[in-house]
């Protein structure tokens, strides 16, 4: 009853001064103070006496309702619900694709397609004949390959302009002016071998009714016999193999022949080719006219050079200028500088394959393959001969050293490395 006694009084504590009204201990007094307890918001406090303007419906933009993003889970992929962006993508995946399928044909047609279009066309443009006949006694097959390459005085190609400036004369038909053989023995340790063949070789010739004579003779197509069947025989390309093949033992597997048309088109065809003789050369029949040491020659010059008997041991000189010059031709052609030289490779297939002469079963990738075989390096030499005495009826002939000649053969038909002692200077 005590605590009635104060109201309307003050506590001593101060928690109150009057009744009902209960102030925090140390807050300010004053109207102040409560009315910061109670005052409005100044965001819900209005200004008397302004109005709102309610905008026409033409002055109202059109309510375009948002649609909200949305992710898939793959990251960076976004949707506007439209399928727009969708199309798009498609579109630019789908021409992506087309382009590169465009590319790929193109790029297939360039590497693929020419290339085979252009072996097909240049291997039909090689002239075939029946050269590898079988006959009764041919020599079986053997280890390694043996190419038989064939320079003949066959004018064809040559203008009545050429004949006279190459100083070839007109005589008809086609002889020998070259026979060469590329060994490639069956192993990789050896390198290819180039044999010169000498024209003036005495051998029993393949042509019936004919003894033995210049193996040169076997190709003269004017050279002819009867068979047993009643037919003419004449000399040519197989009658040459046979001759060479029943003499040497040993299995030719490809034929190749060139005229002197398609040898002066070559030589121009890569630029001319280096030859070095070590002496002046002068040859009014074979149109030569040059002088000593190394120099690069065209095509006349260099069919005048192969051509030429004016040198003291005649035919035996002339194989070993062929077979420099083989090599050389081989060396050019086969020449980094050459092969990718669109300007030089292609007259160089023209060329070739407008002139040469194969087997029947011989194809363009044959002749790359004796091109490639001595483009890592070959060895010269000739068949070693034994004498060369002067018979009737005949003439000088080149008689073989028959026991290195053997020795010789014996390795090619082994596929063995031709040994030093039957090489041939």
């Amino acid at each position: 009853m005590a605590d009635r006694g104060r109201r309307g009084g003050s506590d001593p504590t101060g928690e109150h001064d009057r009744q009902g009204v209960f102030r925090r201990k140390g807050a300010d007094d004053g109207p102040e103070a409560f009315e910061k307890l109670y005052r409005a918001r100044e965001s819900e406090q209005r200004v008397v006496g302004e109005s709102r303007r309610i905008p026409d419906a033409d002055e109202v933009p059109p309510l375009r309702r948002e649609r909200p993003q949305r992710r898939t889970h793959h990251a960076g992929r976004e949707y506007d619900g439209t399928g727009r962006n969708r199309r798009r993508r498609r579109r630019q995946a789908r021409n992506a694709r087309n382009v590169t399928v465009v590319a790929l044909v193109v790029l297939l047609f360039v590497v693929l397609v020419v290339p085979a279009w252009f072996y097909l066309w240049s291997n039909a443009r090689l002239q075939r004949v029946d050269a590898l006949q079988d006959y009764e006694g041919r020599p079986d097959r053997q280890d390694g390959d043996v190419f038989m390459i064939v320079g003949s005085d066959s004018r064809d190609g040559l203008d009545d302009d050429q004949i006279q400036e190459l100083a070839t004369g007109r005589a008809e038909g086609r002889r020998t002016d070259t026979i060469m053989l590329l060994y490639i023995p069956d192993t990789d340790e050896a390198e290819p071998t180039i044999v010169s063949v000498p024209r003036d070789s005495y051998v029993p010739l393949a042509i019936p009714g004919f003894a033995a004579n210049k193996i040169n003779a076997s190709f003269a197509d004017a050279v002819c016999g009867t068979d047993d069947e009643g037919e003419e025989v004449c000399g040519g390309p197989a009658p040459l193999v046979q001759t060479f093949e029943q003499a040497s033992g040993v299995r030719v597997d490809h034929y190749v022949e060139i005229g002197m048309g398609g040898f002066v088109g070559l030589v121009d065809a890569v630029g001319g080719v280096e030859l070095c003789p070590e002496e002046p050369m002068e040859d009014p029949k074979a149109g030569l006219d040059i002088e000593a040491g190394c120099q690069t020659m065209d095509g006349g010059t260099a069919l005048g050079y192969v051509r030429t008997r004016a040198t003291p041991r005649a035919d035996l000189d002339r194989i070993a200028r062929q077979r420099e010059f083989f090599s050389a031709l081989v060396e050019e052609a086969s020449a980094p500088g050459t092969l990718f030289n669109p300007f030089q490779s292609v007259p160089l297939v023209l060329e070739g394959t407008d002139m040469f002469v194969v087997d029947e079963g011989d194809k363009l990738r044959h002749l790359a393959t004796m091109l490639l075989a001595m483009r890592g390096g070959t060895q010269t030499t000739a068949i070693p001969v034994g004498a060369t005495p002067t018979l009737p009826d005949v003439g000088s002939v080149v008689q073989w050293d028959e026991a290195r000649s053997e020795e010789m053969f014996a390795a090619m038909r082994e596929g063995e490395p031709i040994p030093e002692s039957a090489f041939q200077d």
